[in-house]
């Protein structure tokens, strides 16, 4: 798969239905696989952060969830195709795990998320094998990796917010043979806990904008997405001078 550098940060350039075969791919493979979601913010940390970084560097697929990620490939002269919003391709991974029997950990949230978000997504999906819940609450990780590998999880959806779920995945990988991807707040709205933003507001690509205005907490994070576009102009200035 092509990748489109971003400052340093490797991207796959992917449409939605492409990511979604990348990991059923990985998932028929077998074994430890890594997948990262970043989007401005992210980046902006990967861009403040070498360790991380590299971190996000190792995963095996890595999309654009994001506009203004698309927005800086496009400044830098080397666009990408397609957002791929971390929370879709969580959704839309669903139904070929239900027909293959795919075996689907939950993991993050408050305690009872994750079991209000396996209860929701077996009624929409018949035949989705949750293997196994657990909150994102704990003081000893070795307890939720062995958790994970007890329930002989192929697929782990690992929501305790950035960057303490791609740390999870990347310490971990040699622990858990399974396909885990970094996915936020997904199972807030898998569960009915939070909503996303109108059709109008995705579509334009202003998501980020509604969740601002209905959370005013959010916008000393909101921030980072000019701060990102602004040091990727400043590398595009750079290229061309």
């Amino acid at each position: 798969m092509r990748q489109v550098s971003i400052c340093g940060l490797r991207v796959h350039d992917v449409t939605m239905a492409e990511a979604v075969l990348a990991c059923l791919a990985l998932v028929e493979r077998g074994g430890p696989a890594a997948v990262y979601t970043p989007n401005a913010e992210m980046a902006k940390r990967a861009m403040d952060d070498a360790a991380f970084m590299a971190l996000l560097n190792r995963g095996d697929l890595v999309v654009p969830d994001g506009a203004g990620v698309l927005l800086a490939a496009r400044m830098l002269r080397r666009p990408l195709r397609e957002k791929v919003a971390g929370v879709e391709l969580a959704a839309a991974l669903l139904p070929a795990f239900a027909q293959r029997g795919t075996r689907l950990f939950l993991f993050g949230g408050r305690p009872g998320i994750a079991e209000r978000a396996a209860q929701a997504l077996r009624q929409a999906h018949p035949g989705l094998v949750i293997c196994g819940v657990a909150d994102g609450y704990f003081s000893e990780e070795a307890e939720r990796v062995e958790a994970i590998r007890g329930a002989g999880a192929q697929a782990v959806y690992v929501c305790l917010g950035v960057p303490k779920q791609e740390r999870f995945i990347d310490q971990n990988r040699g622990a858990i043979p399974a396909l885990m991807l970094g996915l936020g707040g997904t199972l807030d709205l898998f569960a009915g806990e939070a909503r996303r933003a109108p059709d109008f507001w995705i579509r334009h690509n202003l998501e980020w904008l509604y969740r601002g205005g209905l959370d005013p907490r959010r916008w000393s994070r909101l921030m980072q997405i000019p701060a990102f576009l602004w040091a990727v102009q400043r590398d595009a200035r750079g290229r061309r001078a």
